[in-house]
């Protein structure tokens, strides 16, 4: 049995759940309302206000859905409550990020600046040389911040580039010269 599925989720006060067929799963909560619809295999209950997933057979199948299914509920849960939010850092000589409106400007030392637009629900705040991306879907979230991180990955050498801020670089000797 999968211990993560099997666990309910217990629903905060100020969150609404409704399942309704082919379980497509709705909650809302204090920042915002978001729908997935989930595999129509597994189960999906209302329990005296607790989530109860539960599935029809042992196939491997049914096992791997059974803990996921559970676990992007939950997610869901605690998107609608707390929220998420990924927090980046800019590191180099030169290198900033500038915010205007829903436009993030980034300067990466290219000829160019690169300009990105925040995706519906989205929200990046700069920090000086901090980028937090705040949302309510865990998905999201950490799909635009990766696509950040894209535009000039941190590299071995000086650690110059975008990394996550809880994110070690692993560092490379440079060159030495002849003796």
């Amino acid at each position: 049995m999968s211990r993560i599925g099997r666990m309910p989720i217990a629903i905060p006060a100020g969150v609404t759940v409704d399942i309704a067929e082919n379980n497509k799963v709705t909650v809302k909560g204090p920042k915002g309302t978001l729908e997935r619809v989930l595999p129509a295999e597994l189960e999906i209950k209302l329990n005296d206000g607790q989530v109860e997933v539960s599935r029809p057979n042992d196939l491997k199948k049914m096992k791997s859905l059974h803990g996921l299914t559970r676990t992007l509920i939950n997610n869901m849960i605690v998107g609608v409550t707390e929220g998420y939010e990924k927090v980046l850092e800019v590191n180099g000589v030169g290198y900033r990020a500038a915010k205007s409106g829903k436009k993030l400007t980034l300067s990466l030392g290219y000829s160019h600046p690169v300009e990105m637009e925040d995706p519906e629900g989205l929200e990046a705040v700069v920090d000086g040389n901090k980028i937090t991306v705040k949302g309510i879907d865990k998905e999201k979230v950490g799909q635009y911040a990766a696509e950040i991180r894209d535009k000039r990955r941190p590299e071995p050498y000086k650690g110059k580039g975008i990394k996550y801020a809880d994110e070690h670089i692993r560092r490379k000797v440079g060159k030495t010269g002849k003796k």
